[in-house]
């Protein structure tokens, strides 16, 4: 059927709201058929989909089957892993330190994450060290400031000494590059990329109802590809469990992932807590190709007027 003139307009117009942000960027080589994409600056190479740190230390998965799902997805391509030092009480590190034995650390691309509310310099060395020890590494790859999520968090790490002891971390070989994650408010990762320190990368919410509702990816991912930075995606299905899907209806899970990487992103942290989930979520990673303007339109459209309020993504407390 022929496009009439207004279906034309309305897709062109959503269409240019999202090429500020850039097309998904290419592919530089694959392995085991997983696309890899270079994480900004650093020049790494990291496969399109990442292992969530979150889901692998809940009780719903025993230590074993955490380990045989992490080395699954190693197996299966994946090598960029994401966790805290908060998640689970500690249990994701340790769990993802007994996956990464018998040369798997080798494989893959580690990040963790430091928090403290007042962004404390003290806790922050010592979370390293414990980090390392369950990690069962010498040196982590990516080290981020997790979770900016307040007002004063901003102007805390910048002055509380806590970038000292990142920077001092990295010049011991302790850490390689340093981020910073949150999903609340665009406006508190622009201070953060504002106020000067150079980082490395940056992780945030990327999904078709951000685009619509205190957007991360219209205000910061263009400001944060302008500075090279490697943008780590997440909250692709937006709340836990899966929101957009399961309950918004709006989009399938596996378009909402497409659209995610679909983004000029580096990787795209997936939350998978069962072998289903993961060998659903390889496959997407797998087949992954780029999205048409037209078929970028339709998925937004679908979406805008249920992403309204940000019902979907109840970890952002922004309202306007």
């Amino acid at each position: 059927m022929e496009m009439g003139r207004r279906d034309f307009l309305r897709i062109s117009a959503v269409v240019s709201a999202v090429a500020a942000t850039g097309a998904a960027p290419l592919a530089v080589e694959r392995r085991n058929g997983m696309p890899y994409r270079v994480l900004g600056k650093t020049g790494e190479k990291v496969s399109l989909l990442g292992v969530g740190g979150a889901h692998i230390g809940q009780s719903s998965l025993s230590d074993d089957e955490a380990v045989r799902l992490i080395r699954t997805a190693v197996d299966g391509g994946v090598n960029f892993m994401d966790n805290a030092y908060v998640y689970s009480h500690g249990n994701s590190e340790t769990r993802m330190g007994k996956a990464l034995r018998d040369g798997y650390r080798e494989k893959v691309f580690l990040m963790t994450k430091q928090y403290s509310d007042e962004r404390d310099p003290d806790s922050a060395r010592r979370q390293l060290e414990e980090s390392l020890q369950r990690l069962q590494t010498d040196v982590i790859d990516l080290w981020q400031i997790h979770q900016i999520h307040r007002a004063h968090h901003a102007k805390a790490v910048y002055e509380s000494g806590l970038l000292d002891v990142f920077t001092k971390a990295r010049e011991e070989g302790k850490v390689r590059y340093i981020g910073f994650t949150g999903h609340t408010r665009p406006e508190y990762h622009l201070e953060m990329l504002e106020r000067g320190f150079s980082w490395d990368t940056v992780q945030m919410p990327t999904n078709a109802f951000d685009h619509h509702w205190a957007s991360f990816t219209v205000a910061v991912l263009p400001k944060a590809l302008e500075k090279g930075l490697g943008v780590i995606g997440m909250k692709s299905l937006g709340g836990s469990p899966g929101q957009i899907p399961n309950q918004s209806k709006a989009l399938t899970a596996d378009d909402a992932i497409r659209y995610a990487m679909n983004l000029p992103i580096a990787t795209l942290v997936s939350g998978m807590d069962s072998m289903d989930v993961l060998e659903k979520n390889l496959a997407i990673a797998k087949g992954f190709e780029p999205l048409g303007e037209e078929e970028v339109a339709d998925l937004l459209e679908k979406c805008r007027a249920a992403a309204q309020g940000g019902r979907f993504e109840p970890y952002k407390s922004k309202t306007v």
